[in-house]
């Protein structure tokens, strides 16, 4: 059983594995009657090069790589929006795609690749900045907080969540529960474990 089946169906009282826009549509496409109780971490989606180091350094033209599947496309471009490198349609939500950039005042070139592939184009000369996932990045050793040229932050709309049913968000283990993951403690494990790849969402 999926585990927000499993959440939904009263064992167990509450889950740790997705963000918002996931909960939502599998809310809507199940039925279910789940809330979103508190943040976990997020596990960053960030721009990473061999060619550059800061955002000033991208260049007329250049070449940014991103996913093609439709929640990270839209992920990666929101992200460089926020880098205030274009500037997308109003009301798009979270999945923008290429055709809804508005404004791009340094000509960038969007390539849109399979998330497995991104890191290989890392050594590609034609691209300058890849937008790479915490999943296929740490693959290859690189760290999101440490090793990208910009990165999501806190206030990503993509941070995960604790997820409880409706008529038990507010019980005590579950309150106890978010308590104790938000705590200084587990975002110290969670540095040593994910390597800077997990950023405390709350």
């Amino acid at each position: 059983m999926l585990p927000n089946d499993a959440t939904n169906h009263g064992e167990p009282d509450a889950n740790v594995f997705q963000h918002r826009p996931f909960l939502e549509q599998d809310n809507q496409a199940h039925g279910y009657k789940l809330v979103a109780v508190g943040n976990t971490f997020v596990f960053p989606m960030a721009g990473y090069s061999k060619k550059i180091k800061t955002v000033a350094q991208i260049k007329e033209g250049a070449t940014v790589a991103i996913p093609n599947d439709p929640t990270n496309l839209g992920r990666a471009l929101l992200l460089l929006q926020k880098e205030k490198l274009i500037t997308l349609k109003e009301g798009k939500g979270l999945l923008p795609t290429a055709l809804d950039i508005t404004d791009n005042p340094r000509h960038l070139q969007i390539m849109e690749l399979e998330g497995a592939q991104l890191p290989r184009v890392l050594d590609d000369p034609k691209v300058d900045v890849a937008i790479i996932s915490t999943t296929y990045i740490q693959q290859t050793g690189l760290s999101p907080v440490h090793d990208s040229v910009f990165i999501e932050d806190k206030n990503s709309p993509y941070v995960n969540i604790l997820v409880a049913r409706e008529d038990n968000k507010n019980a005590e283990n579950v309150k106890e529960f978010l308590q104790s993951y938000q705590s200084p403690e587990v975002a110290k494990a969670a540095e040593t474990i994910f390597n800077g790849g997990a950023v405390p969402g709350w």
